[in-house]
């Protein structure tokens, strides 16, 4: 085979996958981020009580490449990741970035909010049917007073009840993300193959 065919077959496949991945970043953005399938925030409504918003202080070293998880947030019980931001960060890889970054302060605020509402309600609970019974709050040995378990299975079910609309809204919420951050996934790895079929490209032409 000549050089000059080669090239030019070479050529002409690149420009065949460049066509093919335009399509496709397409079909996947009209099938991701449709009418109706905007990325929701958490429900102010919905907020009875708030936790301190923001994720762990936790800091990476400083020269570090490379992403990295935090201990539990005391809040939210969930390990933060902090993203690592290269020098050469294209704007797909950015937006992929905050895409996750958001994601992650959203869930964190969540269940921040979520985890204090429900000890505040159950310690509510507690002291309504240690009233009701004639208790007090401390044993006579000093020790904080509890129900038993049937009892307090009256509560995880009360307070499941009445956050069910809540939680359905929440994972409605969390799929969305998730399919959001996949897409942008992959097109960023298409856009890293396709760089490197460029550079393959340049050093057969050289």
């Amino acid at each position: 085979m000549l050089p000059f065919a080669a090239g030019a077959r070479g050529r002409g496949a690149m420009v065949a996958l460049r066509a093919g991945k335009k399509s496709l970043l397409r079909a996947l953005s009209r099938s991701f981020f449709c009418r109706g399938c905007q990325l929701a925030p958490e429900r102010g409504a919905e907020r009875r009580d708030t936790a301190p918003s923001g994720v762990s202080r936790f800091c990476p070293p400083r020269k570090s490449c490379h992403d990295w998880i935090g201990p539990p947030d005391k809040y939210s019980n969930l390990r933060p990741v902090h993203f690592y931001i290269p020098e050469n960060e294209s704007p797909s890889e950015q937006k992929l970035r905050k895409l996750r970054q958001e994601t992650q302060e959203w869930n964190q605020q969540f269940w921040a909010n979520q985890n204090l509402t429900f000890s505040k309600e159950k310690e509510e609970f507690i002291h309504s049917r240690l009233k009701t019974k004639g208790l007090g709050l401390r044993t006579e040995s000093g020790q904080k007073a509890t129900l038993n378990a049937e009892e307090m299975a009256d509560f995880y079910k009360e307070f499941l009840s009445k956050n069910f609309q809540k939680h359905m809204y929440y994972n409605r919420d969390w799929y969305k993300r998730n399919f959001a951050i996949t897409f942008f996934m992959g097109k960023v790895a298409l856009e890293r193959i396709w760089n490197k079929l460029k550079q393959k490209q340049k050093k057969s032409n050289n």
